[in-house]
Formats: structure tokens, C-alpha cells, sequence
């Protein structure tokens, strides 16, 4: 891996970066020691009680440590939240990425931390506690999975392509929904394979390794979406809105994909 060419004090990125991991490992440690049993539940209030005692047991262990990685970084409160940041760097965290999952037994669930530098992802670090996997991207330095450098799908067809999206969040704005209804059927019509499922951030790190080509989502908050546009940037993939136009925070529309496909992928979105 390439160092990155940026360094404060005595801490380049690439040291950061190697530090954030270990940071993020640790934390997911106290998530796995969680997992097992599905969590019952009888009202959206209990729902919410439980999922918040998954994102304190890890933000118990990740804030404290990242917050002296980087004491004068600022920290995103929600990771619900989307938009843009003020100036300056923050740490963008998803302390239980599908905690949902999570509470009901499934596998599907992670943890991130993304530093941002005046809007645009400096690093991030993907850890799925269950299997060990670390998925990690530096500016200009490429994508790794425990190492290992990652590189987008080759194919140029979307035809023969697996596709895959995640659903609004819930009590989203009805446009929204609709949006997503009528872009899977597009897809339907479009691609080999759809696949609709939530954590956004795991169809990422699928893009960025080349399992499958194309992934969008229309809204979205930050913390579901800048680790995966470093990790799929850095592995040679193309990010966008689903217009095709510049992706930020603020954008209404997401969509990361193998080169060979994207053009296609913002057609079929598109229409």
C-alpha cells in the first residue's frame, strides 16, 4: 500500500488508518459478544431501547479510542444524518452498520469509522466481527481486505450483472419509497440478478471486491455511504448520484459500480 502523501505531526494517514482498524476491531469484539439470541421485541419504542444498547456497548469502546487518535476531529452524534459536514475533519461512525440484523440473529452486520477531511473520506474501516474480515481504503492508496488489495467486477454488461440496493429507512418520505420500487423493477428488467437488502455498506464492500457490479440507493446518511464510496473509489469503481452526476453527502442518490457498467446502471436508473 502507498503511504498517503498527507501527515500531521509525527501520524501519517496510512499510520491512522492502521490505528482506526485496530480501534474498530476492538470495538466489534464487545458487538460479537452480543450476538446470538434474536431480540424480542413488542413496540418501536422497545425497538429503539434495543438497538441503542448495541450502539453504546461499541461506541464505549471505539469513541474514546478515535477521539484520541484525532482529539480535534469532530464526531458525527447520528449516524443517521446526512448532508454536509462543516469544515474540518470528522469521524463518520456506524457503530452497528444493520444492527437491526444484528438483533435478530443475522450475520449481516458490521462496524465502521470513516475520517472525513473538509467533506471528502480520508480513510475507513469496515470490521465484520463474525467472520474477522477488516476491509480497509486510503485515499489514494487503494482498497484492502485484511491486506489484500480489492478490485471492482471487469464485466461490461449489465445484463449479466448482480445489482443491489437497500431500502429507505424507515418512515422515509413516500417519494422515496416509490423511488426504490420503481428502480428495482427497472433493474428487474435490466440485470441478471437484484438483490434488496439492508446494511448498505456490505453490498459495498461486495462492489468493491468484485462480487458483484452495481449498487444504488436513493437518500441514504453518510455513515451508511462514505465508507463504501472510498472502498469502491479506491478499488478502481466509478461513484455517482444515479443521474450520473458528482456524488456528495447532500446528494439525493447514490450509486457505486464497475466501470463497464455504471453507464448503463444510471440508464436503467434513470428512466
Amino acid at each position: 500500500m502507498r503511504e498517503s502523501l498527507r501527515t500531521t505531526g509525527t501520524t501519517s494517514d496510512a499510520d491512522l488508518l492502521a490505528r482506526t482498524a485496530d480501534a474498530v476491531r476492538a470495538a466489534g469484539s464487545s458487538l460479537r459478544e452480543r450476538f446470538g439470541e434474536v431480540v424480542r421485541y413488542r413496540t418501536r419504542e422497545e425497538l429503539m431501547r434495543a438497538l441503542a444498547v448495541n450502539d453504546d456497548t461499541v461506541l464505549a469502546v471505539l469513541r474514546p479510542r478515535l477521539s484520541g487518535l484525532r482529539p480535534e476531529a469532530g464526531w458525527v452524534e447520528n449516524e443517521l444524518d446526512g448532508g454536509l459536514l462543516p469544515p474540518g475533519e470528522w469521524w463518520v461512525v456506524d457503530p452497528a452498520e444493520g444492527n437491526v440484523n444484528h438483533l435478530h440473529a443475522l450475520p449481516e452486520w458490521a462496524v465502521t469509522a470513516t475520517l472525513v477531511r473538509d467533506n471528502r473520506p480520508v480513510l475507513t474501516v469496515v470490521h465484520l466481527p463474525l467472520t474477522g474480515e477488516t476491509y480497509t481504503a486510503l485515499a489514494g492508496a487503494g482498497a484492502h481486505l485484511d491486506g489484500a488489495p480489492l478490485r471492482v467486477s471487469p464485466t461490461a454488461d449489465l445484463g449479466l450483472s448482480i445489482v443491489a440496493t437497500s431500502q429507505a429507512r424507515p418512515d422515509e418520505d413516500e417519494k422515496v419509497v416509490r423511488q426504490v420500487g420503481s428502480s428495482i423493477t427497472a433493474m428487474l428488467f435490466d440485470a441478471l440478478v437484484v438483490r434488496t437488502a439492508v446494511p448498505a455498506t456490505l453490498h459495498l464492500v461486495d462492489v468493491a471486491a468484485g462480487r458483484i457490479d452495481a449498487f444504488w440507493q436513493f437518500a441514504g446518511a453518510r455513515a451508511d455511504l462514505l465508507p463504501g464510496a472510498l472502498l469502491v473509489t479506491e478499488a478502481g469503481g466509478q461513484v455517482s448520484d444515479a443521474q450520473g452526476l458528482p456524488w456528495t453527502p447532500r446528494s439525493g442518490s447514490f450509486l457505486a459500480a464497475a466501470p463497464g457498467v455504471h453507464a448503463s446502471a444510471v440508464a436503467s436508473l434513470s428512466r
